[in-house]
């Protein structure tokens, strides 16, 4: 049965073209994913679906009695309201007749007493007051606590329990993951699986999408495309649907070319012209000028400092709390140049405490950090703060100048800008009106403008598009610097980390080698970062789960089969290594010669520096390989 229709949708923006006869059907038991290019229009279009949003032209149509819901992309407001006054707002109509039945009851009014109580029995808002109670407990969400004092990732468990009380037909996410921990969105995941209404969610979070979607909806220059199936069969068909499209573009082209070559002949071509072909002619060339081009892919790259020391961190015995609580407990550990680590906990765990401690931002309560040398970090902050809404794309990420310096060189902004996919005119628009992808690429821009030799990013995907975060992806497999990872897109983690660093129960913190799938896969498990099923939810303090977690000894990891990565990886080095002894057989050649410290002593310093770096990597390969070929089991 049909819920909700759009027929013939058509919207633009200026003279953007952002739906152009868009239709979609939603009947009970969809489940929708709708991908799209950071600006295509992804969250426009769930806006219109929702009714906030009107089309240029077309029909919206929804049934009778039906309810919908959406979960907004950007987080509630941190405001005085309490938790149970944000989750009960979202009851629409019924919350209305149960505040007029609460002002008849303070009045005293018998009359209107009666009457609002028969609507209330006929509406349905006792079950609904009654589902927000219920939605509470299983979020296990602070009722009576002002939501100005809650975290991101609580306030966006606040807002999944507003558009999920009301037991809506239909249910509108935009970015559910964003903000959550691993528990929560597993524990999602399930809850979507159970839903019987129709669903359609916008998501980055590549494992999210497959679990939970049984059609892929691609919104693409202005049309959309609709398919069953799902996320990986999708892009299959995405590709040949590319290639007819790109096949059929270039026909057109030639067939273009072809006529234009006979209208331009001579006289004697033009006094047996074909009347019909010239029309036909004229059509071509509107077709050409229509054809809207597929939009071209990020081009960015990280600008490299010079190598740290070997040695990034080393951590003894480190404890840290706050107010008493204690968030880590006894942790050692030692982080060398070139490590990719992923940090794994849920929310409130002390996640962002451990990265503060590793820079030396923070001094441990106990226990003691050292730092390395020559350390140059580029930071990503989740929550945007880098960013001043007020003004614009060129006014942050180029402090308003013309030029920037990358790699050396100058570029102008507006030409570095488009390697991010920001068009001349987006660049002085107010960060305000750009998308929250568009604004995290923004903050890429940003960040990528100055060398770094360590990454510290902590939650990078959130509301980037898919090909942005596979683009992301390659960039830091290619990083010959030091990464630190904080991150719940578990696909993403897996293909850019090489160690995990997990919390667990009583803010002890433990090791593993690989991605979080190698992690699950050795049968650890931290606290919270589990199954969770229809009736357990994560604690709200961020609290340990009732499983226990392994000790740190590597030992106890189990050998199993490498992860594609870690034997690329391991297959890589002795390639690497080799080049790196015959560079420093070259350097020691040159070292022993005579008046080598005589002829040139900035060149003869130069040259023993380099010595030492590549005597710092061959030691960093050399560990290593030892360490991935322990845990291959064909040695």
């Amino acid at each position: 049965m049909s819920l909700l229709r759009l027929s013939n949708i058509n919207l633009e923006f200026g003279t953007h073209v952002l739906l152009k006869d868009v239709n979609l059907n939603l009947s009970a038991g969809d489940k929708i994913g709708l991908l799209g290019r950071n600006g295509a229009g992804k969250s426009t279009l769930l806006q219109l679906l929702a009714g906030h949003v009107q089309a240029d032209g077309g029909e919206r149509w929804l049934r009778d009695g039906v309810a919908l819901s959406i979960l907004e992309q950007s987080l509630p407001e941190a405001s005085e309201q309490t938790v149970y006054q944000a989750v009960t707002s979202g009851l629409g109509q019924h919350l209305n007749l149960l505040e007029a039945h609460q002002a008849a009851l303070t009045r005293g009014d018998a009359e209107d007493i009666s009457r609002l109580q028969d609507q209330l029995d006929n509406s349905g808002a006792w079950q609904a007051l009654n589902a927000v109670d219920t939605w509470i407990s299983l979020l296990e969400l602070p009722a009576d606590v002002p939501m100005a004092t809650l975290s991101g990732g609580w306030r966006k468990r606040v807002a999944l329990a507003k558009a999920l009380a009301p037991n809506p037909d239909i249910l509108l996410l935009d970015e559910p993951t964003n903000h959550l921990d691993l528990p929560g969105i597993e524990w999602l995941e399930q809850r979507l699986r159970q839903f019987r209404g129709a669903l359609v969610l916008i998501t980055h979070d590549r494992t999210f999408l497959q679990r939970t979607v049984t059609q892929i909806a691609e919104l693409d220059r202005g049309a959309l495309y609709l398919r069953d199936g799902d996320y990986r069969s999708f892009l299959k068909d995405r590709d040949q649907r590319l290639q007819a499209e790109e096949t059929a573009n270039a026909l057109l082209d030639k067939k273009l070319a072809q006529e234009e070559a006979w209208i331009r002949q001579g006289i004697k071509a033009r006094r047996t012209r074909n009347e019909g072909r010239v029309r036909a002619l004229i059509r071509l060339r509107e077709q050409c000028v229509q054809r809207v081009k597929v939009q071209g892919k990020a081009d960015f790259r990280i600008e490299a400092a010079a190598p740290s020391g070997k040695l990034v961190a080393e951590l003894s015995g480190v404890s840290h709390g706050y107010d008493g609580k204690i968030v880590i407990s006894d942790f050692s550990t030692r982080i060398m140049r070139g490590d990719r680590i992923g940090i794994l906990g849920p929310n409130g765990a002390g996640k962002s405490t451990l990265l503060k401690l590793i820079l030396g931002q923070l001094s441990p309560d106990q226990g003691k950090v050292e730092l390395g040398t020559r350390l140059d970090v580029a930071y990503f902050d989740q929550l945007r703060e880098q960013l001043d809404l007020d003004k614009n794309l060129i006014d942050n990420v180029c402090g308003g100048q013309e030029f920037i310096e990358i790699n050396g060189k100058k570029r102008h902004a507006i030409s570095y800008l488009q390697d991010f996919l920001f068009s001349p005119e987006r660049t002085r628009q107010p960060m305000a009106s750009l998308s929250g992808g568009e604004q995290n690429r923004a903050i890429l821009a940003r960040l990528f403008s100055k060398p770094a030799n360590i990454l510290v990013l902590d939650e990078p995907t959130n509301d980037l598009d898919i090909e942005t975060l596979e683009l992301l992806e390659e960039l830091l497999i290619e990083f010959n610097g030091t990464v630190l990872l904080v991150s719940h897109d578990r696909e993403f983690m897996d293909n850019t980390v090489t160690r995990i660093f997990a919390f667990g129960v009583n803010s002890v913190i433990s090791e593993a080698i690989g991605g979080y799938s190698d992690w699950l896969a050795s049968g650890r498990q931290s606290s919270g970062i589990e199954t969770v099923t229809t009736a357990e939810v994560p604690r709200s303090d961020g609290g340990p789960s009732n499983r226990e977690i392994p000790g740190n000894s590597k030992a106890e990891q189990p050998r199993g089969k490498l992860s594609y990565k870690l034997q690329r990886e391991l297959d890589a080095l002795p390639t690497h290594i080799e080049t790196l002894e015959v560079r420093k057989g070259e350097l020691e050649t040159l070292i022993s010669s005579a008046g080598f410290y005589n002829d040139n002593p900035t060149s003869a310093h130069s040259t023993l520096n380099e010595l030492a770096d590549i005597q710092r990597s061959l030691d960093i390969s050399y560990e290593r390989w030892q360490e991935l070929e322990s845990l291959n089991p064909a040695t």
